[in-house]
């Protein structure tokens, strides 16, 4: 596939215990500015949300948020952004935010990027999409998931193929310069096209 054009990014409405988790998403927030790439993200302006946001933004880059109403009404909505789609719920935020981009990459979070960022994998696992999906492992931050995501497949409840078609890794140009190779058939397994198209 091409370089993605519209990259959605899950990561934490908080900044976690080491600067380093902010470092390195301010840096991810430039570096997708300076190749052309879009943010979609979860339309927050606080922790690393707002940070990959205003990082973007300051660089020239284009920043879309997706955001349920109810926290619009919080008054965490990032209000200087590109574009900000307030939808009623957190299934059509996340349906949105999906239709927005055509990559998906986890940077530190707890569970809402978890659940995000899983659902994505296992679309992709019943070939209803084909975008690469990955997790930047700043600070080692998802060794522990690599490592459980390997026994996942040592253990016969995802392919081999599977595995192989989730990114982890430290380096973000590795990571940019991955996303193009990226096979998505590999993470894919025969479904009943009925479901694929319904």
């Amino acid at each position: 596939m091409p370089q993605p054009t519209a990259l959605c990014v899950y990561c934490g409405s908080s900044n976690g215990k080491h600067p380093e988790y902010t470092e390195q998403a301010r840096a991810f927030g430039a570096e997708m500015a300076r190749r052309g790439i879009k943010l979609v993200y979860g339309g927050g302006n606080v922790g690393l949300m707002g940070t990959v946001a205003d990082a973007v933004l300051a660089h020239g880059g284009t920043a879309i948020g997706v955001i349920p109403r109810q926290l619009v009404e919080r008054e965490v909505a990032h209000r200087q952004l590109s574009e900000l789609v307030v939808v009623d719920t957190m299934h059509q935020r996340k349906t949105r935010m999906y239709e927005l981009s055509d990559a998906f990459v986890a940077l530190p979070g707890g569970f809402g990027t978890m659940d995000e960022m899983f659902e994505m994998l296992t679309w992709a696992q019943l070939g209803l999409h084909r975008y690469p999906c990955a997790f930047l492992n700043v600070r080692g931050y998802y060794d522990r998931l690599r490592d459980m995501v390997d026994h996942m497949a040592n253990e016969g409840f995802i392919t081999p193929g599977q595995r192989e078609s989730v990114w982890f890794g430290q380096d973000m140009t590795n990571l940019f310069d991955w996303m193009p190779t990226y096979q998505g058939e590999r993470a894919s397994h025969l479904v009943d096209k009925r479901i694929v198209d319904a």
